[in-house]
């Protein structure tokens, strides 16, 4: 159980995404994972009399966005635990960026949302973390001998 208060949940929509661009070929053109990402392979019937498709990006953000609340309510910890996730996270939001800038299957949109999710992910852990710590230091402030 400890594994998964180390290890970043963003890693999760990164490597669906990884195995997506990089899966036909190592190196993908960024037309072919568009089209990989924007075919519909799920559609809903809606009550309005029409369909809801859903393609493969729509449901990554998806699950790119409920990682993210995870990883929030993780990020309240300042033990050994949540600093750990914290570098991991900066580690992971490094390698999205890394592949961003210079690997063409990875300059889409829904990648770029991805990593931007990281991002908030490493800012959100670091904040909550100086807010508990500060917190913590503040009322030890008010001790007397």
């Amino acid at each position: 159980m400890r594994f998964f208060t180390v290890f970043p949940l963003m890693i999760v929509p990164v490597v669906i995404y990884n195995v997506l661009a990089l899966g036909g070929s190592t190196f993908s053109t960024v037309d072919a994972v568009r089209e990989r990402l924007d075919t519909d392979f799920i559609s809903v019937p809606m009550a309005s009399q029409v369909t809801w498709d859903i393609t493969p990006g729509h449901a990554l953000i998806a699950l790119s966005l409920l990682m993210l609340f995870f990883e929030l309510l993780k990020s309240t910890g300042t033990g050994r635990a949540a600093v750990m996730n914290h570098a991991f996270s900066m580690c992971l939001f490094i390698i999205c960026l890394v592949e961003f800038l210079m690997l063409p299957a990875f300059a889409t949109s829904v990648f770029f949302l991805v990593m931007i999710m990281c991002l908030l992910d490493v800012m959100a852990g670091f904040m909550v973390t100086i807010a508990a710590a500060r917190r913590d230091f503040a009322v030890g402030d008010g001790y007397i001998d």
